[in-house]
Order: C-alpha cells, then structure tokens, then sequence
C-alpha cells in the first residue's frame, strides 16, 4: 500500500524553489500538501531568476521558532541543529505546529513495541490516506515521511533527506518513484508521529503573536540543558560558534576525517542561520501585512535578519562555496580563513540581537 505523489523533501537544490532543509517543518508541509490543506505559494525575485516559496514552510519555520534557532553544544557535535535542542521542552516545535495548522497529533516511542508501530503506521496509510512521520529510519534521526508499506509494515516506503548518502544506503532500495524501501527499519528508528484529526486552530493573530514571543525565548534563553548537558543557545551560541574556530590547535591535524567532522558542524550552523533567517524574515513580513501597529518594527527586524542572511553567504563563499569537498574542508583548516569568518559570525549575532529588540517593541505595540 502506497500513497503515490507526496512531496518529495530533499537536501538537493531544485532549480526555482527555496530551500527547506529543516527537516520536520519540510517533511510537515509536504504532508498537508499532499492533504490538500495547505497555504499555497509565492513567487518572488531574487538575483534575477524566479523563485517558488511554500507558505506552509514559512507558517511552520516561524511557529515553531525553526527560523530563529541556533544551538552549540561544547565541542563539535553534529546533533546542534537537531529542532528538539531549541529548548528544554522538547516537545514545543512539534506542539506549537500543529497547533498552527490545526491538527491532533501523537508521538510513538520504542518501548511500545514493533507491533504497535506497524499497526498505527498501516493505520493512518490504509484507512486515513495520511503519511506518517518518522524519526531516523535511514541515517540520523531527522525526520521523514513514511508514505507506504509492503508485507504489513514489515517493510518501510517513503522520503527521507538521507537516502541518497552512500553511508547509510546498506540495506535500502529505491522504488521507481523515487521513494526509499527499507527492511529492519524499527531499530533505526526512533520515534514515530501519527497525524490526527483535524481541529480548529487559533485565531491567526493569536499564532502570530505566540510565535513571536516564543522567537524571543529562542534568540535570548542563553543556555538549554536537555539530552546531553548544556548547550549555549540563541544569542550566546554565536559566540560559542566563533570561540571553536578560534582554536587553531583543534585544526592542526592531518587526519582529513576529523576536520570534515569539524566543517560540518560549521557548515550545518552556516545553513541553519541562512536559511533560518530568510524564512525568518517572511514569517515577519506576512505579520507586518497584518498588523498596522507593529509593521513598522517588525519589517526592521526583518531587514535585521535578511542581512544576517547574506553574512552567512559571505561566510560560505571563504571556503569555496556551499559544498562538502576536500577543498572546502581544507579552506576552514586554514588559520587566515577562520579571521575572516569569526568577524562575520559576531555581525550576525549583532543583527540578530538587533532582531530581537524589533520583535519586542512590535509586542509592546
């Protein structure tokens, strides 16, 4: 059983459309996409070429306070930009999306068994025509969409942004339709997130201002300390960015292994800002279209937060580009870059603080 032409969410550049490599607010809006119930698309001009823009992605990036979100765990660990460590509630982007788009939902967890888990997952693809969420299934546990089964949930189909990476491609196949087919999926899976019912959501004002109160908790809590001990976040995470490429002994090494470990973790940092702060910017502005009162403010903040953007371009073009080759990775190795980069990330959290005081003078409005 198959629901043929969901969405597909993905990594890859598309030529015309923005990027979503938010992975849960993605996998999100391709499923209401594919129900039917989402908020259509904008086209726009950027650099000369027309671009597409999900509005559902936007709504979500901002409700869920995704577009806002920067964390650094001491040390470099890739998890930093996993959506859960924006906070210690770490059920708070996944409640305050659907909360926004007006659904019930329900996670599954391992301990309530393989069984369990197949029966909720056929469930909502035979009787509902509705994906199911997923949690890792192939490679990290980032989400995905579950948009099939065979053999009774024995066997997983779906997308998922990791499929085409040559490390986790043991043991999966790929549909003709693009789709991934995974066998002994429950062990690199963990958790599962069932759509329910629909339900009437708040009025648009009201998500609009809750989210922009949780953006503020975002940018200004300095430190969150859920999973894995403390992690600097918001405003105090940039700092912590630019200190690690301040130590030039941590990439004095020849072991080309460790170093792509280090120019992922900031490479995946440079991304999230990015991105983040595009969508950011066009949550704000659709607010500001709104409400009169708080245009004013909310269109600097998001003037704020496109600049910030463009720094984080600056930063890739340093080493070569947006890319993952040996050549990039060497680039951040050298000291002469680092100099360049840690300058920009400390204008980046200037206009990001500049953000922030926007944001709050528009609620006080």
């Amino acid at each position: 059983m198959v629901l043929e032409g969901v969405p597909r969410v993905t990594f890859q550049a598309e030529s015309g459309r923005d990027a979503e490599t938010n992975p849960f607010p993605s996998c999100l809006r391709a499923c209401l996409e594919y129900l039917g119930d989402h908020l259509g698309y904008r086209e726009f001009n950027w650099q000369g070429s027309m671009w597409r823009q999900s509005l559902t992605y936007v709504h979500l990036m901002g409700a869920t306070g995704a577009a806002f979100r920067l964390s650094w765990r001491p040390g470099w660990h890739l998890d930093n930009v996993d959506i859960v460590h924006m906070s210690d509630d770490p059920l708070a982007p996944f409640d305050r999306a659907f909360e926004a788009v007006g659904y019930e939902y329900e996670f599954l967890f391992p301990q309530e068994g393989r069984d369990t888990w197949k029966a909720r997952i056929v469930q909502s693809i035979s009787d509902k025509g509705c994906p199911v969420l997923g949690f890792g299934v192939v490679g990290p546990p980032e989400c995905c969409l579950i948009t099939g089964y065979d053999a009774w949930g024995e066997v997983l189909i779906g997308w998922n942004f990791f499929q085409d990476f040559p490390e986790f491609g043991a043991g999966l196949e790929i549909e003709p339709s693009g789709y991934f087919r995974k066998q002994d999926w429950f062990k690199d899976t963990r958790s599962a997130l069932v759509i329910g019912e629909k339900i009437e959501r708040p009025p648009l004002g009201e998500i609009y201002r809750k989210a922009l109160r949780w953006a503020l908790k975002v940018v200004r809590i300095p430190q969150t300390t859920i999973y894995d001990g403390n992690r600097h976040n918001g405003l105090a995470a940039y700092s912590t960015w630019a200190e690690h490429l301040s130590h030039d002994h941590e990439f004095s090494t020849e072991d080309m292994g460790l170093l792509r470990e280090r120019y992922m973790v900031h490479n995946d940092a440079v991304g999230l800002v990015a991105e983040g702060r595009m969508y950011g910017a066009s949550f704000l502005r659709q607010i500001a279209d709104r409400e009169p009162a708080m245009a004013g403010d909310l269109l600097a903040a998001a003037a704020c937060y496109e600049a910030e953007h463009d720094l984080m371009w600056e930063i890739w073009s340093l080493t070569g580009g947006i890319g993952f080759s040996e050549e990039q990775v060497q680039a951040l190795a050298e000291p002469a870059v680092r100099r360049q980069i840690v300058p920009l990330i400390h204008q980046a959290h200037d206009n990001d603080a500049r953000a922030a005081d926007h944001i709050e003078r528009a609620l006080d409005k």
